[in-house]
């Protein structure tokens, strides 16, 4: 039986994202057009595999925000910008913040119906140069049945973070403990092999992630005001009472890129090239789009169904750190254990450059796996409109 595996795993570092509003300047990587950082990654990947680029099937390259620097199929130009073989084709999609993930769930799937051997799946988001929600100014994306629908109106996600936060009882001093000890783990974790060096068109190297905060405190968090209540919010949800999310206990804007490279066991093992890891279950579901974030609750449930494991048999969780609300409720739901929650810190340490999410959390969830020595993860994220993709694997 075709089995499809996880031979590298890489992305590049994180680097802050500039404020749409404001006048907080970008990290380094901000000065990097979006393909030119997708394509670095693209090309270290095949290179320190040694892996003759011409034998790839395809790209998959998730980006969310699809507009001026990111409105081309990116993976494509990416491919090309690194001086790669042009007979490989790119396709980019977009699952909001699960994009990256559902490319390596796509390339995974690909190779288990035995239409590929090989695929690259990868991510990039350059929030800084493509503003989030970027493509959407000036329309309406979701047209008028829907909006009629959930009248009186679909909310921002943090209101949703904030519903969340109500529904589950977790208080501001739970949710700014989460966050602060995000930013610990990240600080504690050994990256070797995860991050790829980037080099900036001024010649400069970044090799490391520039959103970590070590000396973050759970009192220093507390000092932040939650800043998603309106008086229209406060009056529609009088559930929510204080309200409590704020940007330390959120996900950071930030630039960054990822890769995944993903064949069949076979091919593998004809090239000479050691599986990591196996794709074992995959779950897709969509929940409530106005509370929207608890998603990955029914997912990571479809996916454990599918498995036939229980989630005492996974030892590494990564749930996106959107908001620390929505770990924390997943966590709750399921009863996990908070050691094996984001344990090399998340997306409110590492930030969430949206398109290339899913593929760092993949990177990170392997290289976890495989300093620890378990053998299953379990990685799920949250996405906008309701959804949510889970995809367990197996170490090798």
């Amino acid at each position: 039986m075709t089995t499809a595996v996880i031979v590298d795993a890489v992305r590049s570092p994180m680097g802050k994202g500039k404020m749409a509003k404001g006048d907080r300047p970008g990290g380094s990587l901000s000065t990097l057009h979006p393909v030119e950082l997708l394509g670095q990654v693209l090309r270290q990947l095949v290179e320190r595999n040694d892996l003759d680029p011409a034998t790839v099937d395809d790209v998959i390259t998730g980006c969310v925000s699809g507009a001026g620097e990111q409105a081309g199929t990116v993976g494509r130009w990416a491919w090309l910008a690194a001086g790669l073989p042009e007979g490989v084709p790119s396709v980019t999609i977009n699952r909001a913040c699960g994009s990256s993930q559902q490319a390596c769930d796509f390339a995974a799937q690909s190779i288990l119906a035995g239409a590929n051997d090989i695929v690259i799946a990868s991510g990039v988001e350059s929030m800084s140069r493509v503003p989030m929600g970027t493509a959407r100014v000036g329309m309406d994306p979701v047209g008028p049945s829907a909006t009629a629908r959930y009248a009186p109106g679909l909310i921002t996600q943090g209101v949703s973070a904030e519903l969340v936060a109500a529904r589950y009882k977790l208080d501001r001093q739970a949710l700014d403990e989460y966050s602060a000890r995000s930013h610990q783990r990240a600080d504690a974790a050994d990256r070797s092999g995860e991050i790829v060096p980037i080099t900036l068109p001024d010649g400069t190297v970044v090799s490391a992630d520039e959103t970590i905060r070590p000396q973050t405190t759970a009192q220093s968090l507390g000092q932040l005001n939650a800043v998603f209540r309106t008086d229209e919010m406060d009056e529609r949800f009088p559930e929510i009472g204080e309200w409590k999310i704020t940007p330390g206990n959120s996900s950071q804007l930030t630039d960054g890129a990822s890769a995944v490279l993903i064949m069949s066991e076979e091919k593998a093992n004809a090239l000479g090239l050691r599986p990591r890891a196996r794709f074992h279950a995959f779950g897709l579901a969509g929940d409530d789009p106005v509370t929207m974030l608890t998603g990955p609750i029914p997912a990571t449930e479809k996916a454990l169904r599918r498995s036939g494991l229980s989630i005492s048999d996974i030892d590494h969780y990564e749930v996106n750190e959107a908001f620390a609300s929505v770990p924390m409720a997943w966590q709750s739901h399921f009863d996990a254990d908070p050691a094996k929650l984001n344990p090399r810190g998340g997306a409110i340490s590492l930030g969430h450059p949206l398109g290339a999410s899913g593929g760092r959390l993949m990177t990170t969830m392997l290289h976890g796996l495989e300093t620890t020595g378990g053998r299953y993860g379990l990685q799920t994220m949250c996405e906008a409109g309701g959804m949510a993709n889970a995809t367990i694997v197996e170490r090798l």
